[in-house]
């Protein structure tokens, strides 16, 4: 992979956060993808909401498997830790590490080939277990590292650039998420930042498994008419289902809203997701009435964003499986390997 480091010029007067470091510090290398790609509007995303919460980058850890989106942790927080894993096996690397370091920020970046089709399973046992990470789906609609082909969330009806049409039914992330019993399950737009970083940062503190679901349309291969990821579908057939706003603890609201009810998710850390109701109906903590709700208009061909489902109360992975808060490089040996006497009680204790 290409890396080229970005000129480290930063301008006397740009904001700082808590930690005195400026949005410059939470960027990386200098993207490789094509110009006008959606991914790069979901990295800058990425810089905009790890600056605002004031994370450290050595706090950060991302992952990411094979794919134009699997590209993009190099372009955000280069001081972070980071893993490169084979084709849709990134869901079980970061189990593993979360299960040893529980005290990194886990960040997730995927693509629809990556997640719904040869890592489909990975995704699904992750959710499953409630790794207490975020994972933001690239989703594009095509295979755009080999040249275009569908992938698995591409519509029916869907034209490929050669005109070929789709006739197989899409795999929907979200549906899929809230089936799952995923803890948190988000849509959102490449091109809409204002609803997309906050829905980041509510991510990032969440404790459990975050999903969310980005279209971000692929210039080269899928921003065609007749495509239903491309920038002006997009566009045309947005429908927010919530608009969301991240407050973080003592933090003042800097969202202006408009009129209407609001509900306020307290999360675990004190800080709060707060939720302004487009559709009087619409209720983001009932899960079937979520997963109802993503149906009945996705048959109408409108893209659903926003916070779509949340709950604050699951246990995570390291709650059910009574982890050790202590990351295990920092255990002394005697504790971490007890001796042979101490596996064979526990072998015993499975005869």
């Amino acid at each position: 992979m290409t890396y080229i480091r970005r000129p480290n010029v930063v301008h006397p007067d740009m904001p700082s956060n808590e930690l005195g470091l400026t949005a410059r510090d939470y960027e990386g290398g200098i993207s490789s993808l094509c110009a006008g790609c959606g991914h790069d509007s979901v990295t800058s995303a990425f810089v905009q909401a790890l600056f605002e919460l004031s994370i450290p980058p050595h706090r950060v850890a991302k992952l990411s498997g094979i794919g134009c989106s699997s590209k993009t942790p190099a372009y955000f927080a280069s001081a972070s830790h980071g893993f490169n894993s084979v084709h849709g096996r990134m869901p079980s690397v970061a189990t593993g590490a979360n299960s040893v370091n529980r005290d990194l920020h886990y960040i997730g970046v995927s693509g629809d080939g990556d997640s719904l089709s040869i890592g489909f399973g990975q995704l699904c046992h992750a959710i499953r277990r409630n790794v207490n990470m975020l994972y933001v789906i690239d989703n594009n609609g095509v295979y755009g590292l080999t040249k275009g082909q569908f992938s698995a969330s591409a519509d029916v009806g869907t034209t490929a650039k050669k005109g070929e049409v789709n006739i197989q039914p899409p795999i929907d992330a979200c549906m899929t998420a809230l089936t799952m019993g995923c803890t948190f399950v988000a849509r959102s737009f490449s091109g809409d930042k204002e609803q997309l970083v906050p829905l980041l940062k509510a991510g990032l503190v969440h404790k459990g498994f975050a999903l969310i679901d980005v279209v971000s349309p692929c210039v080269t291969f899928n921003d065609h008419l007749g495509s239903t990821k491309s920038y002006d579908f997009t566009r045309q057939h947005y429908h927010p289902a919530i608009h969301a706003d991240f407050i973080a603890p003592a933090g003042e609201i800097t969202a202006s809203y408009r009129d209407g009810d609001t509900i306020s998710v307290v999360l675990h850390d004190g800080s709060r997701v707060v939720l302004r109701k487009v559709d009087e109906q619409y209720d983001p903590t009932d899960r079937i009435a979520s997963y109802a709700f993503l149906q009945k208009h996705a048959a109408a061909q409108e893209i659903v964003t926003g916070l779509l489902f949340i709950d604050d109360a699951k246990p995570d992975m390291h709650e059910t499986h009574k982890v050790v808060e202590q990351p295990l490089n920092s255990i002394d040996f005697d504790t971490l390997c007890p001796g042979q006497s101490a596996l064979a009680e526990l072998q015993n204790r499975f005869r």
